[in-house]
């Protein structure tokens, strides 16, 4: 019989800016694998809960943190771009929320605090990919239609987290300049990365809103089954490897 999953909200602080997540684990007497969960530009919404809960079920502590404070969610477009843009030109305030949410779930009691990865959807690509490029002590981190432009560039050998890039062939937010432009920096960092590119794809391609938001807001985002599928399992087997 699986263990139930146990669901919970979490307050925790960064800078002085109250910080709520959202903490999904096993209800078992073993420790796990963490993995932080970082959200799209919405902000930390059910679709973020709904992968924590996920990964719980794959036998993991997953925390899907709050970069915003204070559990703040987009209503609109609009509302998301500007809550990102004050993350992206606070670059310490950012680094210091990953870095609280991280110190959350390596000292929760049902986490095995020496094997930590994290995982991010578009804008939360961008902060896992972010916090390999800083050299933090993860395990492994994925960027799911993540951007990839660079804001620190590693020296070679820094880099500790094994990587996993999941891109769609269509994604025409992602230019192909960036995607060279990423793999030349982790070649030259000596970073042990996979770059899977899924045919077909747009960005966004994992949320099943993806088209609703698309055509509401005029962004070309589109969800595809079969690369989510195939980007979850991708996934699955890379926490396996950097875990064992």
């Amino acid at each position: 019989m699986a263990a139930a999953i146990k669901t919970e909200p979490v307050t925790y602080d960064a800078g002085g800016t109250p910080l709520r997540g959202f903490l999904a684990t096993t209800e078992t007497q073993q420790t796990r694998p963490g993995v932080l969960v970082v959200h799209e530009w919405w902000g930390l919404n059910d679709y973020i809960r709904r992968r924590a809960r996920m990964l719980a079920e794959l036998g993991y502590t997953a925390l899907a943190l709050d970069m915003y404070g204070d559990g703040r969610v987009a209503t609109d477009a609009a509302d998301a771009g500007a809550l990102m843009t004050a993350v992206v030109n606070d670059r310490k305030a950012a680094e210091a929320r990953f870095a609280a949410a991280y110190d959350l779930l390596e000292a929760h009691p049902g986490t095995d605090g020496t094997r930590l990865a994290a995982i991010g959807y578009c804008f939360g690509g961008a902060v896992v990919l972010h916090a390999a490029r800083l050299g933090l002590p993860l395990r492994g981190v994925v960027s799911f239609h993540g951007a990839l432009g660079s804001m620190h560039t590693p020296a070679p050998g820094s880099v500790r987290a094994k990587i996993l890039v999941c891109h769609g062939a269509d994604d025409s937010l992602v230019p192909d300049s960036d995607v060279s432009a990423f793999k030349h920096e982790m070649d030259q960092a000596r970073a042990d990365y996979r770059f899977v590119t899924y045919e077909h794809a747009k960005h966004g391609f994992t949320n099943p809103e993806a088209d609703t938001n698309g055509e509401r807001y005029g962004i070309p985002l589109a969800y595809d089954a079969t690369a989510d599928q195939r980007s979850w399992q991708d996934m699955r087997e890379f926490l396996r490897l950097v875990f064992a």
